[in-house]
């Protein structure tokens, strides 16, 4: 019998009441246990050296807190102790507590930015990091073991255990305050607009600009296990009330974050959504020029090279990763790394934790607003007159299962021209990514969930982008 629980790029995520049940909470909380009883009788494991904590939180989905209860309850009858965060917990927060904590890891009931239909589960590692691919496999067999055996909890009253709770709030406070000017910030007097998504971040984001005197204007900072009927994702389409706010005139700055506060929105003075490839050359920037940081810069295969346009001009290396933050995170960990980033919206520094805080992210833009007395727009100007322009786009095609695979294998041989442009290199860090002339490329990515390929496309002007687009649809198209 085939285990439900299977880990996508951040964690397991599923249905509720159809996939994401508490059985199944259970039987992903069971098979992480013996995961850590494994590793504990290790004689060369670093969790041995640790405490035998988990720490545990949830967002503001239906029955958040009922989930992380029933797991805390598999986890207390394996010897283990489980500590839940007090309130709605931000998934950096959760990675934050372990590290400072010293826990064996930890448990986030949450599907982070998909539609309030979802539920999941992401377990974070001793690092405070998404757990990598050789664990979440491991934790895979463990539950694909327990589902063959028919394993089931025998609690008859799931999501009522009675956890020791923490409150994760008063060491992450003291952590940002350490990594942002708030200073600056408090001198610079902003206004804001800041969207909540009806999620994690209230309490957190809104309390520290408040702190730094900021004038703010929030939306949805209620509850709503709904998200309003929209996916709880800041993209321009879920930033559209604070980009009016600051486009009328009201703020000169949008700042946003997902359900769980790992991914953030920015909105530029002019009302203009940025990309996280833009925040993620303005953070370099800024904490290299501004801030004095040294190290390296690191980023993932689909994300844009602007950032790497950006480290040339301030003498930066840039390294490159597999899609997903865990990579990042573990680069992170191994050397000085100024910021790390990827285009979906994830982004650390040096210092902090080796997963994604979007609070983080949001506070830095604000600072660097303060620092030089400019919207954002008009400090992305100043960088491209040195690097020149970037245009990127990702575009998701279905394929057919049965054309799929054949698909992919010509991919993996190689293309020798796309769109008239030559292909100067060919990459299979993760996916096929082609280099073209003058900084210009594409990356084929396949999810492994939907019968989609996901196409990267980045050009040096609009014109070029239009002809690489159409390239790649033909070539998806066969």
């Amino acid at each position: 019998m085939n285990s439900i629980i299977k880990f996508g790029t951040s964690g397991w995520r599923g249905l509720i009441a159809r996939d994401f049940t508490f059985a199944n909470v259970q039987l992903a909380s069971q098979a992480i246990a013996q995961y850590l009883a494994q590793e504990l009788q290790n004689e060369s494991s670093p969790l041995r050296a640790r405490k035998r904590e988990i720490i545990l939180g949830h967002d503001t989905r239906f029955l958040g807190r009922e989930f992380a209860l029933a797991a805390a309850e598999v986890l207390h009858k394996n010897g283990l102790v489980p500590l839940l965060c007090d309130g709605y917990t931000p998934t950096p927060v959760i990675a934050h507590t372990i590290r400072i904590r010293k826990a064996l890891g930890g448990i986030n009931i949450t599907a982070s930015h998909n539609p309030a239909e979802y539920q999941g589960l992401k377990f974070s590692d001793f690092k405070g990091a998404a757990a990598p691919p050789e664990v979440t496999r491991l934790i895979e067999a463990e539950a694909a073991g327990l589902s063959a055996a028919n394993w089931e909890d025998d609690s008859s009253s799931p999501g009522v255990f009675r956890c020791k709770t923490i409150d994760p709030k008063p060491a992450y406070f003291k952590q940002i305050r350490r990594l942002v000017d708030l200073d600056t910030i408090r001198k610079a007097k902003l206004k804001l607009a800041i969207e909540l998504m009806y999620g994690t971040g209230r309490g957190y984001l809104d309390f520290l600009l408040q702190e730094a005197g900021a004038s703010l204007i929030l939306f949805h900072n209620e509850i709503d296990p709904l998200f309003g009927g929209h996916h709880p994702e800041p993209n321009a389409e879920g930033m559209k009330d604070a980009r009016e706010c600051v486009k009328n005139g009201k703020a000169q700055l949008g700042l946003g974050l997902d359900g769980d506060a790992d991914r953030f929105g920015i909105v530029d003075k002019s009302g203009v959504w940025l990309t996280p490839n833009q925040i993620l050359a303005l953070t370099l920037y800024h904490l290299k020029k501004n801030r004095g940081w040294t190290g390296s810069v690191v980023r993932t295969v689909p994300t844009s090279h602007q950032v790497d346009a950006v480290a040339a001009m301030l003498g930066v290396q840039v390294h490159e990763t597999p899609v997903g933050f865990k990579y990042i995170g573990a680069l992170m960990e191994s050397e000085p790394v100024i910021v790390g980033g990827e285009e979906s919206g994830g982004l650390s520094v040096k210092g902090h934790v080796p997963e994604k805080d979007g609070i983080l992210a949001c506070l830095l833009m604000a600072e660097l607003v303060a620092y030089e007395g400019k919207s954002l727009g008009a400090i992305l100007k100043e960088i491209e007159k040195r690097t020149g322009p970037f245009f990127t786009d990702r575009i998701n095609v279905a394929v057919p299962a049965a054309r799929k695979q054949a698909l992919l294998d010509k991919l993996r041989a190689g293309l020798d021209q796309i769109g008239g442009f030559k292909v100067e290199k060919f990459i299979t860090t993760d996916g096929f990514k082609f280099l073209l002339p003058g900084s210009e490329w594409v990356a084929f990515r396949a999810s492994g969930t939907e019968p989609l390929i996901r196409c990267y496309l980045e050009a040096k002007s609009e014109a070029h982008l239009e002809k690489l687009r159409a390239a790649c649809r033909r070539i998806l198209a066969g």
